[in-house]
């Protein structure tokens, strides 16, 4: 009788393995689930970068927690013709509904396609950068802080000024000439 309820009971815990398994797997979102699932569809092997999580240490304790939580895979033998409305769909799907799309460039006369998404968290925002170039695609995730971001920005300027002289050609008329030249003050907040 024992032996018949342990039965019964292992079948019924493994079922219940299975099955929350499965579950999980159709709803999975995020950038990991992202990367299975264009392994997937376009039969591609990830690589991660190693010592990421050193380095993405090392970018938290450099940027005073302006940037952290980097994560690089690429995809180097990225094969196939790829539909960028699909490859996008399959992206904004597997990421998951919190998900922003920001930037989506395609390029009509190859498979190249960049894409970043974006989604807040807390006081950070998360970012996520694919961009498929040739067989190579490339994904990048990071957790940045758009304040410490913003004070970064602020700290630099870039006053420049154009003056229009006439010696160099620019023109439609082969006869006219101009030239062009640009002064660039670039000041960096620091004493110079």
């Amino acid at each position: 009788m024992k032996r018949i309820i342990f039965l019964t009971l292992g079948f019924v815990v493994v079922g219940l393995a299975v099955a929350t398994a499965v579950m999980a797997s159709q709803g999975d979102t995020g950038f990991d689930a992202t990367v299975r699932a264009i392994e997937n569809r376009y039969h591609a092997h990830p690589t991660r970068i190693p010592m990421m999580g050193f380095a993405s240490a090392l970018a938290r304790i450099s940027t005073k927690g302006g940037v952290s939580g980097i994560n690089v895979v690429t995809f180097e033998d990225f094969k196939g013709p790829v539909d960028g409305a699909e490859f996008n769909a399959l992206v904004e799907e597997k990421l998951g509904n919190n998900w922003k799309r920001m930037i989506r460039e395609t390029h009509p006369l190859s498979n190249d396609q960049s894409l970043i998404y974006a989604r807040p968290k807390g006081n950070r925002m998360d970012l996520v950068v694919i961009d498929l170039d040739g067989n190579e695609l490339d994904m990048v995730t990071v957790s940045v802080d758009p304040k410490h971001l913003q004070d970064e920005i602020s700290k630099h300027t870039h006053n420049s000024r154009a003056t229009v002289s006439g010696n160099a050609d620019v023109s439609d008329s082969p006869t006219e000439s101009r030239e062009t030249t640009s002064e660039h003050t670039v000041s960096t907040g620091a004493a110079e």
